[in-house]
């Protein structure tokens, strides 16, 4: 995502937030690995703090989140968006932010679940956003972060959902983020793939989720 083109991602994320909502919001129910994996990461960060849903959109992982007991907020680009999720959950906070130079201080959260969040994001924001992640996550600090498989290549999406929204979505290879991760120096506890589930229920394209934390001493 080009500096130039930022303004164009938000105000497309915008433009489709309705139909997100209407096709993304209910998600969960039939992602029995999301919500296991969602649980593992409920119970790391629980009684240590806030933990944040990044790219959070309408706010469904932040909804489950709460549900599992944790102090919870959400961030997102979109305004579009994050006025679905504000609707939608009232009791939790949603801010605008930029992952790429997050609006809190360094040691605030204690857990980032970071949900196909790096999907609008090029190889060098992708770097940066993870140096952001660290640096606001407390020492110990957990990171869960899924993403699509794929080799690393942007793929321009012309005309989302028939909505006239052009968008281009990166599909990362898992050795690209787990190199970006340790780089920036976390330490990575575990990494899962999957095949997609049925297309009435996402996208064809496989997943990776790895939980990684910052460790509780680190120069």
């Amino acid at each position: 995502m080009p500096q130039k083109s930022i303004n164009d991602v938000q105000s497309g994320y915008d433009r489709i937030a309705q139909e997100y909502e209407r096709r993304i919001y209910d998600e969960l129910r039939q992602k029995p690995l999301d919500r296991e994996l969602l649980d593992r990461f409920a119970e790391t960060v629980r009684d240590r703090g806030l933990a944040c849903d990044l790219g959070c959109g309408p706010g469904q992982v932040a909804r489950y989140l709460q549900g599992r007991g944790i102090q919870v907020c959400g961030v997102d680009l979109s305004e579009g968006m994050l006025q679905r999720a504000r609707q939608l959950n009232p009791g939790i906070q949603f801010l605008q932010g930029d992952m790429r130079a997050l609006p809190v201080p360094e040691n605030t959260w204690a857990g980032v679940a970071a949900f196909y969040a790096i999907v609008n994001l090029s190889q060098p924001e992708v770097a940066q956003s993870l140096k952001e992640m660290f640096r606001v996550l407390q020492p110990g600090g957990r990171l869960l972060i899924a993403f699509h498989i794929g080799d690393d290549i942007a793929q321009l999406e012309e005309d989302v959902w028939g909505l006239g929204v052009s968008l281009e979505f990166i599909f990362f290879h898992p050795g690209t983020i787990s190199k970006y991760l340790r780089d920036t120096g976390f330490e990575i506890d575990e990494a899962i793939e999957r095949e997609p589930y049925a297309p009435d229920v996402e996208y064809q394209s496989r997943r990776a989720y790895i939980f990684a934390h910052k460790p509780e001493t680190f120069s």
